[in-house]
């Protein structure tokens, strides 16, 4: 799959699922996992453990081919066009729309062609949140994946409600 989002909750094998979807990708060309600085070191263990080899890297000097992983404060030390396929691991990270962190990854990751976003989050009802994620993915942005499934309630609780065909 080209572009998709792991949404399981803690413990049920995110970091396996996204290693696997990695090593698939690294096959057509080199892959970024991006991750909170104590779940990087974490993630290489992991992947020595099923053997899918992972290097973590501290910048762009580094890479070799294959699958990488750094933290997101680390990005700008690595040329985003040389990755096939990038990993969003703890991806709540792009919760909020007009965040920074949200702009960047998105602009730095918008010709990437295999988009991996994994989390624990989005809560089932935080639409904004599904709405980011759909947006890096390069699926739709936020506003059209509100307005093609929601309704918003513009009465006294301003809430969205998903439409009848979104449930499905």
């Amino acid at each position: 799959r080209g572009r998709a989002a792991i949404f399981a909750d803690t413990g049920l094998g995110k970091s396996r699922m996204q290693l696997e979807w990695s090593r698939n990708v690294a096959t057509r060309g080199d892959v970024l996992i991006l991750a909170p600085l104590a779940v990087a070191a974490q993630t290489v263990r992991e992947g020595a453990g099923i053997g899918v080899p992972v290097k973590l890297c501290r910048d762009g000097s580094e890479v070799e081919s294959g699958i990488t992983i750094t933290n997101y404060d680390r990005l700008h030390r690595f040329d985003p066009s040389r990755f096939t396929g990038v990993v969003l691991d703890e991806s709540s990270i792009i919760k909020h729309e007009d965040a920074k962190t949200f702009a960047r990854l998105t602009d730095a990751f918008r010709e990437t062609p295999y988009r991996l976003c994994a989390t624990a989050t989005p809560a089932p009802n935080d639409f904004a949140e599904l709405g980011t994620h759909a947006e890096f993915l390069g699926i739709s942005t936020r506003m059209e994946m509100l307005s093609e499934f929601f309704v918003h309630d513009a009465g006294d609780t301003g809430d969205w409600r998903l439409k009848g065909h979104a449930r499905k």
